[in-house]
């Protein structure tokens, strides 16, 4: 198998309150996977000295092998590909790969798209790990910054609001597909972590998003300014 770095994450475990991931010699790594474990500090050990595993259903169930139409939430507990926090990591997904074909194809834009690109991982890890989100600034504008630029646009580049038009750069008109699917992540991130009662169990995770599509739209402001 060649273990991608969403692969590799959805396959790390814990051994001794160390988290560490096993792999068998006739398994690969992608370079981003092998990058991903040395960046985060992660034994890679020989699948043999994997303990016998157990797997675990939300139910309660256990499983002795995974089946194909079930992954990983966490650890050893298991649920169905079409759960809401998976769906919420492919929307996240697909956001990292149009931020990664922006920044490509735009290179203007790459040190603003790479802190953006930073972030959105930063988020997947903490959906994945349940840590809490941590950031400061974006672009090196706050959150408090972020919300008012974005909903005062004139004020601080003298551009006001506008719809993109076909006339539009297309560099201006790609940031708005990448602005579009930080905000299809950040509605699939409400359907994944709102409970039966209505009350979001990551705002966190909600607020990054939203502050990602802001600055998203403060870049297409900035490009319209420029264009004029």
């Amino acid at each position: 198998m060649l273990y991608t770095q969403q692969n590799v994450r959805d396959n790390i475990r814990n051994r001794e309150g160390v988290r560490v991931f096993f792999l068998d010699p006739k398994d690969t790594l992608t370079p981003g996977a092998r990058d991903y474990l040395t960046q985060e500090k992660i034994p890679i050990l020989p699948a043999s000295e994997a303990p016998i595993q157990a797997y675990h259903l939300p139910n309660g169930a256990t499983l002795t092998q995974k089946p194909e139409h079930m992954t990983h939430l966490h650890g050893d507990v298991l649920v169905s590909k079409t759960h809401p926090r998976i769906a919420f990591r492919g929307a996240m997904d697909t956001l990292e790969a149009e931020l990664l074909l922006c920044a490509a194809r735009y290179p203007d834009l790459r040190e603003a798209l790479a802190q953006i690109l930073a972030l959105a991982r930063h988020l997947l890890r903490c959906e994945v790990l349940s840590e809490p989100v941590k950031w400061e600034k974006l672009c090196g504008l706050t959150e408090a910054e972020l919300r008012s630029h974005s909903h005062h646009p004139q004020d601080y580049y003298g551009q006001p609001h506008f719809m993109p038009e076909p006339s539009d750069p297309e560099a201006l008109l790609v940031l708005n597909r990448c602005r579009t699917v930080a905000r299809a992540a950040e509605l699939s991130a409400a359907h994944a972590f709102t409970d039966p009662e209505g009350l979001c169990t990551r705002s966190d995770l909600l607020q990054a998003l939203n502050r990602i599509s802001s600055m998203l739209y403060i870049l297409m402001i900035q490009q319209k300014s420029q264009h004029r």
